[in-house]
């Protein structure tokens, strides 16, 4: 079947780990995300400028920091490091090959799946599987951070007050889903 609609110019659609699937409860909702376009970006300081300006977004310099702009996002991993994340099915590695500055830029889009955790309780959710301080004095919207919830590695990134955004592994998914479920239930008690 994949041979004939190869031989008819058809392409075959991109089918999710998680798709059709998602978590409502009592205060909280979770909710798989359309497919984005990520890279991994490695680059000094000296490239920042330059690298900015071709992906449309400022890299933050600061720890634990996200900035958006125009569908894009940059999420600070080090002092060196990036996710970058495009929302609009652009593609960011094409936007850095004409920078000459020295840096790496990774396409990372087929690793990850993206889960929107949304709710007054969406902080109780993620805190029942992350040992990191997500409440708001210490997490505050535009924080990001590389962590773990259960045993997965996650990125987590407060887009506002109640909503978060979590990148994992897509091998991940299911188990980090269906921990959220468990969390949601027990959180809406």
């Amino acid at each position: 079947m994949a041979k004939a609609a190869a031989e008819a110019g058809q392409v075959a659609a991109r089918i999710g780990p998680l798709d059709g699937r998602s978590v409502a409860a009592e205060g909280v909702s979770v909710t798989v995300l359309a497919p984005a376009s990520r890279i991994s970006l490695r680059a000094p300081q000296g490239s920042l400028p330059a690298l900015g300006k071709a992906l449309g977004v400022s890299l933050p310099r600061k720890p634990k920091k996200a900035t958006e702009a125009g569908g894009r996002a940059a999420l600070w991993f080090g002092p060196d490091e990036w996710l970058v994340i495009d929302m609009d099915g652009k593609d960011p590695v094409a936007d850095c090959v004409s920078v000459s500055a020295l840096h790496s830029a990774v396409d990372v889009s087929h690793r990850n799946v993206g889960l929107m955790v949304e709710g007054p309780l969406a902080e109780a959710v993620l805190s029942a599987g992350c040992p990191q301080d997500l409440s708001r004095p210490a997490f505050g919207v535009g924080a990001c951070s590389r962590t773990v919830f259960g045993s997965a590695e996650v990125v987590i990134w407060r887009r506002s007050e109640t909503a978060f955004h979590v990148e994992c592994w897509r091998s991940f998914g299911d188990y980090v889903l269906t921990f959220m479920e468990t969390a949601a239930r027990d959180a809406a008690g």
